[in-house]
């Protein structure tokens, strides 16, 4: 398939260790010219923590960008040299203190993709038991471990004001119920031998 706008010069205009902004001039499909910014992001991993319980380790993170508390999964962006799997073992263990017993792969999707860039990609954690978490020292977070049913009521009541976590939950729900049952009957397995 052809991009219907193709792409003059860039340059990055602006840059720190956790994204950079790039400046495109580009040609528009009836020849115009414009510049679009670029929000150049090396992705993220979102993280949906489940306990062996079942329930669902949420988190109220205090966000300094909107001066406010927003309920949040456990997520953190790609660092050079590091895998999915590093960074969503990594963000279980610092945000929440984390362990996790098996991380099954969701799917990805784009957060913000008319300013930037990033891939989003959501991971289940199963198993995980929690420990003493080691939060970076900007990060205000607090833990919640929460019944998955009040989680998914959460994300649809839209009281998970970080989109990327609500819209996390609501596409791994089907996947969630399927670990979960496969959890339940293994119990049961080790109950009955």
């Amino acid at each position: 398939m052809n991009a219907p706008y193709k792409t003059l010069s860039s340059r990055v205009a602006w840059s720190c260790p956790w994204y950079s902004v790039r400046q495109d001039e580009i040609a528009l499909p009836d020849g115009q010219t414009a510049v679009y910014n670029v929000i150049q992001h090396p992705g993220a991993v979102f993280v949906i923590p489940l306990t062996t319980d079942g329930r669902i380790v949420l988190i109220r993170h205090y966000r300094y960008t909107v001066q406010d508390w927003c309920w949040e999964l456990p997520a953190g962006g790609l660092k050079e040299g590091q895998s999915l799997l590093d960074v969503a073992h990594e963000e279980l263990r610092e945000e929440i203190g984390g362990t996790a017993a098996a991380l099954h792969y969701v799917g990805q999707f784009y957060p913000t993709n008319g300013v930037s860039n990033e891939t989003a990609h959501v991971f289940i954690a199963s198993g995980v038991t929690l420990g003493r978490p080691q939060h970076e020292a900007v990060e205000l977070i607090e833990i919640h471990p929460t019944p998955l049913a009040e989680a998914l009521r959460m994300a649809r009541a839209n009281e998970i004001s970080d989109g990327p976590s609500a819209l996390a939950l609501l596409i791994s729900e089907s996947k969630i119920a399927q670990i979960t049952q496969i959890d339940a009957s293994k119990k049961n397995l080790r109950q009955s031998a």
